[in-house]
């Protein structure tokens, strides 16, 4: 055992024996670990059980309630079509979307469309899931006049760049889109690994990028001609900065979760960085029993912590408050869109969730604003339950942090819709606008396979606003399905 690894823990276990067992000149030692009241923040910022559960008194607040929406009005997206494996033309499901940006985060405007690029497949098959192009005419935001130029990758570009890992690729997952100052679309996605008994139902996930070569086919139809320079950027490292696949479930502890996905292109003074979904590493708390002991976690008063620290050693969702260590995590990348330098974590959860998913981060006014998506589903807090569903937002003055709760307490979004309405709706992406307050809300709308007549679709937009560390759902700004600015 590594005495100076043993030294580092000593914030979070005594060492009760170190016993020298002698032999051969060799050594051993036989330890102890206690767990013991402890405050250690490893330097990054942290969602606190505190905060979330005082966010609940907040639900409910008109300011962070996601609008009613007609059901009635609701439409599948008209062009969302492709075909099945016997040929058959269906209709497609499609989620999480997100568009074609600039490097400030607003829409970038493709020889006068817009894009958005989104995940799609077969409302009976829940593993077919690629990444498919949508494209309108700026100035008309129906979602009869989002166009289908179908998907970014054939089958074969997983194997044209000799990329070991994407020569595994099983699906396409989340990601950003940015036009390039060379007036290029620069593709960032998850690549999904199949599934395998070593590494999770999942299977490894890989941040990986593309540039996508889009042209007109006519007068009034974009077409995409194919992909370049396809690689993988990171998987991870060495599991000390952020937790590897082998790590979640080498040992077959498959009860674990692992996220490595949702990268989100942003540039801050000539630096390029993705900011991804992802779970903390060994150096930044990672999990086990030892975190439920981290006054750090827990935030408000040593009162709290001492209450709330004996509820969750009771609680019957112990064991994934021990797991939980979600986090978004940041890389800077070189101008090549390789990875240039592994960074700390932007915020973490941990003892509260695994999964703070579709990470979205943006400058206004000289704050930097990070947003996540999250489900109650995947929570160990009191109060909130399966049906709950949250945007959560913080701010900070650098785009390294530290990042403080929006609204006092992370809240920007909440609903609680049973998942059976065809209004429900998941994966909420803000976009700023030019010159404006207000951002556009984006999502999906109706979940994948509850409905024969009703496919997963572009949600209607609504308007939010951001002031200072405060935000709130504007009064009667509801868009269109899909609709993406306002500056028109």
């Amino acid at each position: 055992m590594n005495l100076n690894k043993l030294a580092k823990q000593a914030t979070v276990a005594t060492l009760s024996a170190a016993i020298l067992l002698g032999g051969s000149g060799s050594l051993a030692f036989a330890t102890k670990k206690e767990t013991v009241d402890h405050k250690e923040s490893y330097g990054i910022s942290h969602i606190t059980r505190s905060d979330m559960e005082k966010m609940t008194d907040q639900q409910g607040d008109s300011r962070f309630t996601v609008p009613s929406f007609d059901e009635s009005a609701i439409q599948n997206i008209p062009s969302a079509k492709g075909y099945d494996e016997n040929g058959k033309l269906i209709n497609l499901d499609v989620w999480d979307t997100w568009p074609l940006q600039n490097a400030d985060g607003t829409v970038a405007e493709y020889n006068g469309y817009q894009i958005v690029f989104g995940l799609a497949g077969d409302p009976d098959k829940g593993w077919d899931t690629f990444i498919y192009m949508f494209y309108k005419k700026i100035g008309d935001n129906s979602i009869d006049a989002w166009k289908n130029a179908g998907r970014v990758f054939k089958d074969s570009d997983k194997y044209a760049s000799n990329d070991p890992i994407l020569n595994n690729q099983a699906e396409e997952w989340s990601g950003s889109a940015t036009f390039t100052s060379d007036g290029e679309i620069r593709l960032f996605y998850t690549n999904r690994q199949g599934w395998d008994p070593a590494a999770g139902f999942f299977g490894k996930q890989t941040l990986t990028t593309a540039q996508i070569n889009v042209s007109k086919a006519d007068a009034h139809t974009l077409k995409v001609d194919g992909v370049e320079d396809h690689k993988s950027i990171y998987d991870g490292g060495d599991g000390s900065v952020y937790q590897t696949v082998d790590q979640a479930f080498g040992e077959g502890n498959y009860a674990d979760n692992h996220t490595l996905r949702d990268p989100h292109y942003v540039e801050d003074n000539g630096h390029k960085y993705l900011v991804f979904e992802a779970n903390t590493g060994t150096d930044y708390g990672y999990q086990g029993e030892e975190s439920l002991y981290n006054k750090i976690y827990y935030g408000g008063s040593n009162k709290f912590f001492k209450t709330e620290k004996t509820q969750v050693l009771q609680s019957p969702k112990k064991g994934l408050a021990e797991l939980a260590n979600g986090a978004l995590g940041i890389i800077e990348i070189n101008d090549d869109y390789t990875i240039k330098k592994e960074m700390k974590p932007l915020i973490a959860s941990n003892t509260i969730t695994d999964e703070i998913e579709r990470p979205n981060i943006f400058e206004k006014d000289g704050k930097w604003y990070l947003f996540t998506s999250s489900r109650g589903s995947k929570m160990t807090i009191d109060g909130i339950d399966d049906k709950d569903i949250y945007l959560l937002g913080y701010v900070a003055d650098s785009i390294t942090g530290p990042y403080k709760p929006l609204n006092k307490t992370g809240i920007v979004l909440h609903q609680d819709l049973d998942p059976y309405d065809v209004t429900w709706n998941y994966a909420h992406f803000a976009i700023p606008q030019k010159d404006s307050d207000n951002v556009v809300v984006t999502s999906y709308m109706t979940n994948r396979g509850y409905f024969e007549d009703h496919q997963s679709t572009f949600a209607p937009s609504f308007l939010l606003e951001i002031k200072g560390k405060k935000t709130s759902v504007v009064k009667d700004g509801i868009l269109e399905q899909g609709q993406i600015t306002i500056s028109e």
